[in-house]
C-alpha cells in the first residue's frame, strides 16, 4: 500500500498548540500499529512530541482521551496528551522514546522486565473504570472470534466450512467466552504486549496502544504478555511467570485464593480465545489492509493454539474434537502457504 500524503493542516496545527514559528519544527514519521492511526515525532528547540493523526471515522480518539486519563490518574506512565481536535482526528502527545520492550527482552533480562510489568498489571487491575470503559461481554468475545473463521480459514487458507464445522467452531466459542466471563473482571489494556511497552529513562514501563481497554477477564493482559505473539518463551517459565502473578492478585485482593490448575485453565482458555482471535485479525490485517508483515507471526501464534488444544483436549470434549479438526483440515493448509515456517 502507498502511503497517504500528510495532511497538508496537521504540521500548522501541531505548531499552533506549541505557540511555534513557521520556521520550526518538522515532523519524521514513526513507525504506525495495526490500525489506520499513524504517528509523527516533531523536533522544537527544546523538545520532542508526537502527533497522532487517527481518522475519526476509523478510530477511537474519543476513547483513547478518557483511558489516557483513567491510566494517568492511576499512576500508569502514559503519554500526555497536549493538544487535541477530535473532528479532525489530530492529537498532540508527550514522546515516551524509542525504545520497545521487545528488543531489550532476553534470558538475561526477561525476569525483571516481567516482574517489572506484572506490577503495572497490578496497577491497571486497580483502577476502577467501569463507568468509563465497556465491558467485554459475550457479544465482543464472539466478534472477536468470528475473524477465525472468516479472515484465516476461508479468505487466507481457502477452507471451505461446512454447517458441521461451523457448528463445532460455535461449541469452541462457548467453552472460551463462558471460561472468560466467568473469571473476575478488571480493567482490561487488551493489548498488553513487548511492543507496547516502552522502557524510559527513570525505570518506568510507559504503556501505549491502550484506547480498546475494557472491564474483562482477569488473566487476559496476562496471557497477552507472557504468551506474546511476538516472542515465544519455555512453557515451564510461562507457567511459574503465570502462577507468580496469581499470587500477586490474591495478596491484593483482586482475586480470590485459587489453586495453580484453576487459575493455570483461566489463562491457557484465554490465551486460546485471544490466539483465534489474533488469527483471524492478522489475516484480515493482511488482505484487508495490505499490512504483510503479520503473515510473518502467524507460525508462533499457530504454535500457541495447538499447544492449548493439545494441552486441554484430554479434558474438554470440544476441545479434543477440535483437536483432531484442526490437524485434520487446518495444519495441511497451513503448510502449503508460502508464510508457513517451523518454529
Amino acid at each position: 500500500m502507498h502511503p497517504q500524503p500528510i495532511p497538508d493542516d496537521l504540521l500548522p496545527w501541531a505548531k499552533s498548540q506549541l505557540k511555534l514559528s513557521s520556521a520550526e519544527g518538522s515532523l519524521e514519521p514513526v513507525a504506525g500499529d495495526a490500525s489506520n492511526r499513524r504517528y509523527f515525532r516533531l523536533r522544537s528547540a527544546d523538545r520532542s512530541l508526537i502527533v497522532m493523526q487517527a481518522p475519526p471515522a476509523t478510530e477511537k480518539n474519543a476513547e483513547f482521551i478518557a483511558v489516557q486519563a483513567l491510566l494517568a490518574k492511576g499512576g500508569i506512565c502514559v503519554p500526555q496528551i497536549l493538544a487535541h481536535d477530535i473532528e479532525r482526528g489530530y492529537l498532540l502527545l508527550g514522546d515516551l522514546g524509542r525504545q520497545m520492550l521487545l528488543p531489550l527482552l532476553n534470558d538475561a533480562t526477561v525476569d525483571a522486565w516481567y516482574s517489572k510489568a506484572g506490577e503495572v498489571l497490578l496497577q491497571i487491575a486497580q483502577i476502577a473504570a467501569a463507568t468509563v470503559v465497556p465491558n467485554y461481554d459475550r457479544a465482543l468475545l464472539n466478534e472477536e472470534l468470528s475473524r477465525l473463521p472468516e479472515w484465516f480459514l476461508v479468505q487466507l487458507l481457502g477452507l471451505e466450512l461446512s454447517p458441521a464445522d461451523r457448528g463445532l467452531l460455535a461449541q469452541v466459542n462457548t467453552l472460551l467466552v463462558s471460561s472468560a466471563q466467568a473469571q473476575p473482571q478488571v480493567l482490561v489494556h487488551r493489548d498488553f504486549h513487548s511492543r507496547n511497552l516502552m522502557p524510559q529513562p527513570d525505570g518506568q514501563l510507559g504503556v501505549i496502544d491502550f484506547q480498546d481497554a475494557v472491564i474483562g477477564p482477569i488473566t487476559y493482559d496476562l496471557v497477552s504478555l507472557l504468551r506474546d505473539c511476538y516472542i515465544r518463551w519455555p512453557k515451564a517459565q510461562v507457567r511459574g511467570w503465570a502462577l507468580g502473578q496469581r499470587d500477586r492478585l490474591v495478596a491484593s485482593g483482586l482475586l480470590d485464593a485459587m489453586g495453580d490448575e484453576e487459575f493455570l485453565r483461566y489463562f491457557d482458555l484465554m490465551g486460546l480465545q485471544r490466539h483465534l482471535k489474533v488469527l483471524g485479525t492478522f489475516a484480515r490485517l493482511y488482505l484487508r489492509d495490505g499490512k504483510a508483515a503479520y503473515l510473518q507471526d502467524l507460525p508462533l501464534v499457530l504454535h500457541y493454539v495447538e499447544e492449548q488444544l493439545s494441552a486441554y483436549a484430554a479434558e474438554e470434549p470440544v476441545l479434543a474434537e477440535f483437536n483432531d479438526w484442526w490437524r485434520e483440515r487446518v495444519i495441511p493448509a497451513v503448510a502449503r502457504q508460502p508464510w508457513s515456517v517451523a518454529l
